[in-house]
């Protein structure tokens, strides 16, 4: 069992910036990919950002130049940095990692709420 906590999420005017946190905890041996998926009101969750466990990354064509993906390998932990948000960023942002060797799992957590205004 795993739990996914994310933070960071808020209200902020156009322009502004954010960065979401989400900090995995539990027993597991090896994080391989972890990301960060959208999901609009009235839309299908979307993914926004992932990176693997050597560092690549992969966003969408929406996000790219503006939002950064990184993590912590030591503290099992992954960010989002959002810059120049626009009000169509806003959703609720979900954690989401692949783990697990020989059998891989997949854990989600429970979603932060990011609001940009006009």
């Amino acid at each position: 069992q795993v739990q996914l906590v994310e933070s960071g999420g808020g209200l902020v005017q156009a322009g502004g910036s954010l960065r979401l946190s989400c900090a995995a905890s539990g027993s597991f041996f090896m994080i391989n990919t972890m990301g960060w998926y959208c999901q609009a009101p009235g839309k299908q969750r979307e993914l926004v950002a992932v990176i693997t466990s050597g560092g690549n990354t992969k966003y969408a064509d929406s996000v790219k130049g503006r939002f950064t993906i990184s993590r912590d390998n030591a503290k099992n932990t992954v960010y989002l940095q959002m810059n120049v948000l626009k009000p169509e960023d806003s959703g609720h942002y979900y954690c989401n990692i692949q783990y697990g060797l020989g059998v891989v799992r997949t854990a989600w957590g429970q979603g932060t709420q990011v609001t940009v205004s006009s």
